[in-house]
């Protein structure tokens, strides 16, 4: 989860509010040098399985007869806007992985390289990667659900910055051993992936967290504390979920069976 925050001076914002006018000028503004903007994407793929109860990484589990992390790709690929896709693993998984994607018969739009100790230094990492890359979108594979009019509808989106996040629908209270207050759940939004950034400033936002030695677990977070420029909040999608716990791998083969009925 994470708060919606309000403009402030100097500092970064996530917002459903106002167009980011300034943000929005400068990516029409890279776009009359040439047709359009450079778009990298990160997808990491560095769990190894072991909350999913699985001897390997959860990111080869099996939907529909399929990997999640192929699910992923394949709807990247369906994308001609996105230049360059950069998947994240660990060094022991790094050879399976790039063959797993030959298998699947990807381009050289397709690249793998070892991710790091952290979900942090492995976007850190992907950045490095991108150096072509004026905009960046990072996903996970771990939510394979995604759907190629998402990933279109971020690029789309005017925002350099946007990320998709849903409502929160129940209660939340802060606390450890006793209740200490309620949280206004109208100001509140479930974080979901894919997100984008401007290289650029992600990049420096990396660097400035990494320098004050803070870690975070997704970027919307690092980005807000870091840079200082508005992120742009979507409508999220309940069915685009993170497959984490065995709970989940039946949920999503629950969501799976659904959209194959209906012919999505």
């Amino acid at each position: 989860m994470i708060s919606r925050a309000t403009v402030e001076r100097g500092r970064a914002v996530l917002s459903w509010g106002q167009p980011t006018a300034p943000w929005a000028r400068l990516t029409a503004a890279r776009r009359t040098r040439r047709d359009r903007v450079n778009i990298g994407m990160i997808v990491l793929a560095g769990g190894i399985g072991k909350r999913i109860g699985r001897p390997f990484p959860k990111q080869f589990l099996l939907l529909g007869g399929k990997p999640l992390i192929i699910h992923v790709l394949e709807k990247a690929r369906s994308i001609s806007d996105i230049d360059h896709v950069v998947i994240t693993c660990p060094e022991a998984h790094l050879d399976e992985t790039r063959q797993l994607i030959d298998n699947h018969g990807f381009d050289d739009r397709f690249s793998c390289i070892v991710g790091g100790s952290s979900r942090q230094e492995s976007v850190y990492l992907g950045l490095g990667a991108l150096q072509d890359a004026e905009s960046v979108i990072i996903h996970e594979a771990v939510r394979p659900l995604v759907t190629a009019d998402e990933f279109r509808t971020l690029i789309a989106a005017p925002d350099p910055n946007a990320m998709f996040g849903i409502a929160i629908p129940f209660t939340v209270l802060k606390g450890r051993d006793f209740v200490e207050e309620l949280l206004e759940r109208d100001e509140l939004v479930n974080v979901q992936l894919p997100q984008k950034f401007d290289r650029a400033l992600l990049l420096a936002a990396h660097e400035a967290a990494r320098a004050a030695g803070t870690n975070f677990t997704e970027d919307a977070s690092l980005f807000h504390e870091y840079a200082g420029a508005p992120v742009r909040i979507l409508p999220g999608s309940e069915r685009n979920i993170k497959i984490t716990v065995p709970t989940d791998v039946v949920t999503a083969e629950a969501i799976y069976a659904d959209v194959i009925g209906r012919g999505g």
